[in-house]
């Protein structure tokens, strides 16, 4: 059987949710191919939107705070891609959640788009299809947001491909500590405490935050990190929220600092993916090829990884 070629950037911002989903079902097919650099290239050198990676432990209402920005950025006329990072079934390697009972949106929105991911092999962390998807997506929406299942080494990847970080807390759940401990409190741009309907546990929550947040010296010079009251039951907080979101993508906007985002992420996420095929020594034998080596990430990665791949078949 054999499978249609993957459209052009060009061809795919024209074929609406089917032919996305067509896409990508075949970038999972063709992992690795010529076709799927050329279109991840042209759409890491072609970012329309911005990437919001949301991030925080699991049962915090990722998901139905997810649902609910969607419904934000709708009502302001912007298009949604979504990416839900699952965990993986030890039987498929599939998503186990899935996307639609995840997240609540309008199937018959034409400008919303949501997408399940396994972890895979990577503890809550992002695969490399879900990269791939988020460049992709981020070429065609206004606003992508990359949800992660919230352990392991979802945190630290998330950061390799959101613009903002919003890291989602619960009240009364001793998170404050545990990320202060972690380092996770170093990360995120934005810190939203969930379940504000709560009353006093939230604002108490809220305040340990503020404080966390001025001793971790987290955000970029200039940004001090927000904390944000938001509750997606009753809509509580969630202007307030978005504008924190607004506000921190106008001081990216401002002296090139969303470039020098991205351009850091591209390469820290080129790293990590030779590092995670040829591991440690593999990495340091790449670096000097990298340093002499044009071309989109995708592209240098693929050269990379044949001269490696060449080399260590040499020595077999």
């Amino acid at each position: 059987m054999t499978h249609a070629a993957l459209p052009d950037l060009d061809a795919l911002r024209g074929a609406g949710k089917p032919g996305l989903a067509r896409a990508l079902a075949r970038l999972e097919r063709a992992a690795g191919s010529e076709e799927a650099i050329r279109l991840l290239d042209a759409a890491d050198a072609a970012p329309r939107g911005e990437v919001l990676g949301l991030t925080g432990p699991p049962g915090v209402g990722k998901s139905t705070l997810t649902g609910a920005l969607v419904r934000a950025f709708r009502a302001r006329g912007e298009s949604v891609g979504v990416i839900a990072v699952d965990p993986s079934s030890t039987r498929s390697g599939g998503a186990l959640l899935g996307d639609r009972a995840r997240i609540p949106t309008d199937p018959e929105d034409r400008d919303v788009f949501v997408r399940s991911y396994a972890a895979r092999d990577r503890l809550g962390g992002l695969s490399d299809l879900a990269f791939g998807a988020a460049i992709l997506m981020r070429a065609l929406y206004d606003r992508v947001i990359v949800e992660t299942v919230g352990v392991g080494q979802s945190e630290a990847d998330v950061a390799l491909v959101g613009d903002t970080i919003l890291l989602a807390v619960q009240p009364a759940s001793g998170d404050a500590l545990q990320f202060i401990k972690a380092g996770v409190m170093e990360l995120p741009d934005v810190v939203a405490v969930t379940k504000a309907d709560l009353g006093q546990p939230a604002r108490r929550a809220r305040d340990d935050l503020e404080s966390a947040m001025s001793l971790s010296g987290a955000g970029d010079p200039g940004w001090e990190p927000p904390v944000a009251l938001v509750s997606s039951e009753t809509g509580e907080g969630l202007d307030a929220l978005v504008e924190h979101l607004r506000a921190h993508s106008r001081f990216l906007g401002s002296d090139g600092r969303l470039d020098r985002r991205r351009s850091r992420q591209a390469e820290a996420r080129l790293e990590a993916a030779l590092k995670g095929r040829f591991g440690a020594e593999g990495l340091r034998a790449a670096r000097p090829l990298l340093a002499g080596l044009e071309g989109g990430p995708f592209a240098r990665e693929a050269e990379v990884s044949r001269t490696l791949s060449a080399r260590l078949a040499g020595e077999t």
